[in-house]
């Protein structure tokens, strides 16, 4: 899908200013008199040659018009041809996403797929071809096809309907780690080990190369109902590297070439208690890493060393709330972002979310009738505004300084 503007479509622009070139030297000629001569009396000739010779530039002038008013027609995104209008989001949204073309995409934690275009709002269920209800992620291509990454499968939507990817996954392919340029990752809910790349031709799943970590993780839990290499959250950074968060193991990197973890305990269990997974993975406009807390920061090295499994890295100290009331009370978050200005907003599951400037943090409840609302993610649009979804109650956007529900 070609972006649009205020100003119509660039391609329509491209279309007309050459249509328009290429008519110039006929133009040209018309004016300079190489017209077709008609016998008329020679007193009245000029002018009446010159108003015949407006019709053909006219005639030529809006033709090139036509042909790029058909390609904007071509390019301008359709209504969508799915779902039913709903009035409002029922129950919690999972993800959100703005498209190519402006739309927004609300991703349901079961109610299945919400669609915005700036006026009206559908609801899109699998009678209409999505493979699932519950959204974990949303991904678009440099194509416009958008993907829908769900528990039960990656679902392609390019525009009209929905197809479900077929998962390559033999002895071969699932340790065979690649990357190109166009690549998309997915994780298919959490209980797999590893992840699933996409190349734009085929669905691979990829496995995790074990952790030094895991015989201790099923030597204290050995009769653990979750996998431990489950993926919670990937993430590519300013470098090309991906990483994944996984349950219970810390972080696994992929540079092109090669895996490698990163793991603290901190970083998977917290100060008060349980294990709360690698949720959330940024990196900072200074270039520093933030895992799930804003306790510390980690600069990390560009690739993996030599023969090492292991992830080189420096922690520093991060950031505690101004208002906090104990030191070692860090807020641990859900989901993270990053905004126009390079700030980060840090979602919590139930305390609101925080915005890190650099110094500080800042905090934004998000409440209804006084009682903070249960939170699942966050999102940075393209014109910088902020987009929370809540597991129960819709989705909200910060206006005026406040998180105010949208639907």
């Amino acid at each position: 899908m070609t972006p649009t503007t205020s100003f119509g479509c660039i391609s329509c622009k491209v279309i007309r200013f050459h249509c328009i070139a290429r008519v110039i030297p006929h133009i040209a000629s018309l004016i300079k008199g190489n017209i077709i001569d008609f016998p008329i009396a020679t007193a009245g000739y000029r002018k009446v040659r010159s108003i015949i010779a407006i019709f053909p530039i006219v005639f030529l002038l809006l033709a090139c018009n036509a042909v790029a008013d058909t390609q904007q027609a071509a390019n301008s995104p359709a209504e969508l041809a799915v779902g039913q209008k709903a009035t409002a989001i029922d129950g919690g949204v999972m993800v959100v996403y703005q498209d190519q073309n402006g739309h927004y995409w609300f991703g349901g934690n079961d109610d299945g797929l919400y669609h915005y275009d700036g006026q009206e709002l559908r609801l899109i269920r699998k009678e209409d071809g999505l493979c699932s209800t519950a959204i974990l992620g949303i991904q678009e291509d440099r194509h416009g096809n958008l993907y829908f990454d769900t528990t039960e499968g990656i679902c392609r939507f390019d525009g009209q309907s929905f197809i479900t990817l077929e998962v390559v996954n033999t002895d071969f392919t699932k340790h065979n780690w690649q990357s190109g340029a166009n690549d998309l990752w997915f994780r298919m809910g959490w209980e797999h080990r590893g992840a699933f790349r996409y190349d734009g031709d085929s669905l691979y799943f990829l496995e995790f190369p074990e952790s030094n970590r895991a015989a201790a993780f099923y030597e204290k839990y050995p009769n653990s109902s979750y996998n431990p290499y489950g993926t919670y959250s990937h993430f590519q950074d300013s470098h090309g590297n991906v990483w994944f968060g996984t349950a219970s193991l810390g972080l696994v990197r992929f540079d092109g070439t090669s895996l490698a973890w990163l793991y603290e305990q901190h970083l998977t269990e917290t100060p008060r208690g349980g294990d709360f997974g690698i949720r959330s993975i940024v990196e900072d406009k200074d270039g520093f890493f933030w895992f799930c807390n804003s306790r510390y920061k980690y600069r990390v090295g560009p690739e993996n060393e030599a023969g090492s499994q292991l992830i080189p890295y420096n922690r520093e100290a991060g950031l505690a709330y101004q208002n906090q009331a104990v030191e070692t009370d860090y807020p641990y978050f859900m989901y993270m972002t990053k905004d126009k200005t390079g700030d980060l907003w840090m979602l919590t599951g139930d305390e609101g979310i925080y915005r890190n400037k650099g110094q500080e943090l800042f905090h934004y409840p998000v409440q209804e009738d006084g009682k903070y609302l249960q939170l699942h993610s966050v999102y940075a649009d393209q014109k910088g505004q902020i987009w929370v979804g809540t597991q129960q109650q819709g989705v909200y956007h910060l206006q005026d300084d406040k998180f105010v529900r949208k639907f």
